[in-house]
């Protein structure tokens, strides 16, 4: 008998103990897996999202507050800036494009934004890439109450060409908030995998001066926008220094992707919880390949002597039981892949859902080779112990006829 046939033999027998044993590691895998996979993507993501622009001018507050607000469209706004703080930095020689936007109305939970039509125009969201809608569609007029509905947006609310529809004041949909103002779908954009997605676009005048907005509101905006011109290296240090240590009134949040990353620093702790847990996961689970081998050493006892004594040599045996936990073991990782796939898919449609950044479930990490050889590895060490147990199984006293 081969030590292949022996291993599946000892299985098939055990079939029960090894199913549940390899589904332990199959979850431990899968975590593990997934866990690393979203933590890093959702960080690459998230620091490299930045819709087009290079900074966000807004009111005096915090930093990620505003961008989280202008380029996320997350946040509430820290406040309003006066019109003729964009005429001024619009007016730069070195700013490529200055995009005022105005927020404060949604439909359905859906932000509205106000703003021109130089998003459209003047913006690649990457490089050599707009903003577009979709074939049969345009852009809003800037005179009229229309709208560009994000491509995520008209999924979930099914909005379609010519439906129209009333805004809700506030960022959070209250019904008993409706405005008076009906606007009508003229475009819907393309997807573009940017929080952009989640956002009904809408005139800035018309939100500007939406029914129940304060008259002061007329002339305000939430923030501007900012693309800096190629070649301008200094740019940004120069309007910080004005801006943050010069001014106090105005907050220049500046480089858009470093203020992303101190968010991720603050959370970095619940990411080390759930690599912990992860790996507790996979500690308990190659635990149980140990255990449930090794009890099973008992009833075993007969069918090793009896191998003995037909030629199996101890190293053998040895060998035997050290394999068939790795092989509980890669029965458990491959199924880890399935485990996988279901957590970081369903990750990936939440924060989907939440920020309208989009994560790659199928795009490879060292880990997705890392995690399954570590669990099979893991599953082999654990299996000496038992193996030592069969390895001194004394052949004369367990081939004893059972009376």
């Amino acid at each position: 008998m081969t030590l292949w046939l022996i291993i599946r033999r000892s299985l098939r027998q055990h079939a029960l103990s090894t199913f549940i044993t390899a589904l332990s590691i199959a979850l431990a895998t899968g975590l593990l897996m997934s866990v690393w996979t979203i933590k890093v993507q959702s960080n690459n993501a998230f620091t490299s999202v930045n819709c087009g622009f290079d900074a966000v001018l807004g009111a005096r507050g915090s930093k990620l507050q505003l961008v989280l607000n202008s380029i996320f469209h997350l946040e509430e706004s820290p406040g309003n800036i006066a019109w003729e703080h964009y005429e001024t930095i619009k007016k730069n020689p070195n700013i490529q494009a200055a995009i005022p936007i105005a927020v404060g109305d949604n439909y359905h939970g859906y932000r509205l934004v106000g703003t021109t039509t130089n998003l459209f125009s003047d913006v690649e969201y990457v490089p050599g890439r707009k903003f577009t809608v979709r074939s049969g569609g345009r852009i809003f007029d800037q005179e009229y109450r229309e709208a560009v509905v994000g491509s995520y947006v008209a999924e979930q609310l099914g909005l379609k060409y010519g439906d129209k529809f009333q805004p809700y004041h506030g960022l959070i949909f209250n019904e008993n908030d409706q405005h008076a103002e009906t606007y009508v779908v003229v475009g819907i954009m393309e997807p573009s995998n940017t929080p952009a997605d989640r956002v009904i676009w809408i005139p800035l005048a018309g939100l500007q001066k939406m029914s129940g907005h304060t008259a002061a509101s007329a002339d305000q905006l939430s923030a501007v926008l900012i693309k800096f011109k190629a070649g301008s290296p200094l740019i940004g240090r120069q309007l910080e220094q004005m801006y943050n240590k010069q001014g106090d009134k105005l907050t220049f949040a500046w480089p858009i992707a470093m203020i992303v990353a101190q968010l991720f620093n603050k959370i970095a702790w619940f990411d080390r919880v759930l690599a912990a847990v992860a790996v507790l996961v996979a500690v308990v689970a190659a635990g149980s390949v140990l255990a449930s081998i090794y009890n099973s050493m008992n009833e075993r006892r007969r069918d090793i002597a009896i191998l003995r004594a037909l030629g199996a040599r101890k190293g053998t045996i040895f060998s035997a039981v050290v394999l068939e936990a790795a092989s509980i073991g890669a029965i458990g990782a491959v199924a880890g892949l399935a485990v996988y796939g279901v957590i970081t898919l369903a990750a990936a449609q939440v924060i989907r859902a939440q920020t309208g950044v989009v994560l790659d479930a199928t795009a490879f990490n060292p880990m997705m080779i890392g995690a399954p050889l570590g669990l099979i590895v893991l599953s082999a060490l654990c299996g000496v112990v038992p193996a030592l147990k069969a390895y001194r199984t004394n052949v004369a006293d367990n081939l004893v006829p059972v009376s």
